[in-house]
């Protein structure tokens, strides 16, 4: 997928311009972190399993090297054939190649982050091969010609309307009305069914590889990803070198933290386990099953300081109450990874100067960390990237020039508080007339498009001094 993060600022103005749009954004994130607090309330010790779940990612992603090698022992026992790639190019060639071998032509596809990353349909596409999104979300936006707005919803950008008439456009079906939520599910289950039937070649992501059997968990709310796996006489699962746990009851964990953080469900509605190809006894399955591990910058990442960003579980709960994300939506950030998540993963994944807004759109809430299943410390490592900026020179001389000038300020009190009682003075005078900020010198990206209440003339330090003063008489 072709990255746009260094147009962020320009994709944000238009999303914040297209009102119908803002106000969906807005009931979606008033309703989802409720729906996570509801779920995680009624869990119990939500913090303990937290708290197990990072030391146990942690630990996996310290001795990566050990549970590799015996997730691919084990899974090899199973018979599966296991497909390491360095890049995205790689990825994409071998799971090209391995198509050919078969001379698939139909590819029935389940939903996989990782695959969106490396741009997999596009490069199978130009190779020969008929390639469809079989989750609802994915199949929706791949008809429109879009890109995921979200890792865990990726339709959810679009209006019930907007799919009815989409659907009506590209659709040869006839007459019908689809007015209900349930008849366009029904529509897309026909439509996809044949599709599902004449695949050559299945392609599904993972949650979780299990290294003490050599198993892969996927977690879906639709029976597309065990469609994708059994139907299809070859099976090719694409995922990353990170994705590897010890054991089956630590994949289960993550599991429980998922589901909840993600969709505010106690249990999804599908949690599979594969094994490997179909054996003598088996009455289905795939023939043939390869797994395909990405690094692309994994290594890279794991030995850098921002290491515990390869805990992600891909959950989207910081998406979810990030303030920024819901203002904008996903594909401002224009990228695959949207949110925080993203703010700091794009950076790490393609490069700091291509995503230089990311890292900067952030209220510093901490939100995020909050929320983070993994308890990842998203705001500090903001944090580190807008250092790392500020040090190679990416950000522009004026914004660099004026924190400095702000950190020489800050650290001479006297001439700092002189300062600030010119500066709340004249915000006192100017705010008492509605729109009087927007005549404040040097904040017009602010001050052009909100107002604020005045300040009451004085800073705090002065009201506090005076008040005890006062108290002291």
């Amino acid at each position: 997928m072709e990255q746009h993060s260094q147009h962020f600022k320009e994709n944000a103005a238009r999303a914040l311009a297209d009102a119908s749009a803002v106000a969906q954004r807005d009931i979606l994130a008033l309703f989802t972190p409720l729906m996570r607090e509801a779920a995680v309330s009624e869990f119990g010790d939500f913090a303990a399993l937290r708290d197990h779940v990072k030391k146990m990612r942690q630990h996996t992603l310290d001795n990566l090297d050990y549970y590799l090698a015996r997730f691919e022992l084990e899974a090899t026992n199973n018979g599966n054939r296991i497909h390491y790639a360095e890049t995205a190019e790689d990825m994409n060639s071998i799971v090209l190649d391995i198509c050919q071998q078969h001379g698939a032509r139909k590819v029935a596809k389940g939903k996989s982050m990782v695959t969106e990353e490396t741009g997999l349909n596009d490069f199978l596409q130009r190779g020969g091969m008929e390639v469809l999104e079989t989750d609802l979300g994915e199949y929706i936006v791949q008809q429109a010609g879009e890109t995921p707005s979200h890792i865990v919803g990726p339709a959810l950008h679009k209006t019930q309307q907007q799919i009815r008439e989409q659907f009506l456009e590209n659709h040869d079906l006839g007459e019908r009305d689809l007015e209900s939520i349930g008849d366009l599910v029904g529509e897309a289950r026909t439509v996809l069914r044949d599709h599902f039937l004449e695949a050559d070649v299945g392609i599904i992501g993972s949650n979780a590889l299990i290294a003490e059997n050599g198993y892969s968990m996927l977690v879906t709310n639709e029976g597309n990803g065990d469609l994708c796996a059994n139907l299809p006489s070859v099976l090719i699962i694409c995922t990353t070198l990170d994705r590897v746990l010890p054991r089956a009851e630590d994949a289960t964990a993550i599991q429980r933290l998922l589901v909840r953080s993600a969709t505010g469900q106690p249990q999804t509605c599908y949690t599979s386990f594969y094994s490997g190809p179909r054996r003598a006894q088996d009455a289905d399955g795939p023939l043939e099953t390869h797994i395909v591990l990405l690094d692309g910058q994994r290594t890279d990442i794991l030995a850098s300081d921002y290491s515990e960003m390869l805990r992600c579980i891909r959950c989207g709960s910081c998406l979810n109450h990030c303030p920024i994300f819901a203002a904008t939506g996903g594909h401002s950030y224009g990228w695959v990874y949207p949110g925080p998540m993203g703010s700091v993963l794009t950076p790490l994944l393609t490069s700091l100067e291509a995503s230089e807004a990311l890292p900067n759109a952030c209220t510093s809430c901490g939100r995020c960390e909050e929320v983070c299943p993994s308890a990842i410390p998203l705001p500090d490592m903001l944090r580190d990237l807008r250092h790392e900026q500020s040090v190679q020179k990416i950000t522009p001389a004026s914004w660099r020039n004026g924190l400095r000038l702000h950190a020489w300020i800050a650290t001479r009190p006297r001439l700092y508080q002189a300062l600030t009682g010119i500066g709340i003075s004249l915000m006192h005078r100017l705010g008492g007339k509605k729109g009087g900020f927007s005549k404040l010198p040097l904040a017009s990206g602010w001050t052009s498009k909100r107002d604020f209440p005045a300040p009451q003339g004085e800073t705090f330090m002065r009201q506090y001094r005076r008040r005890s003063q006062s108290n002291e008489r």
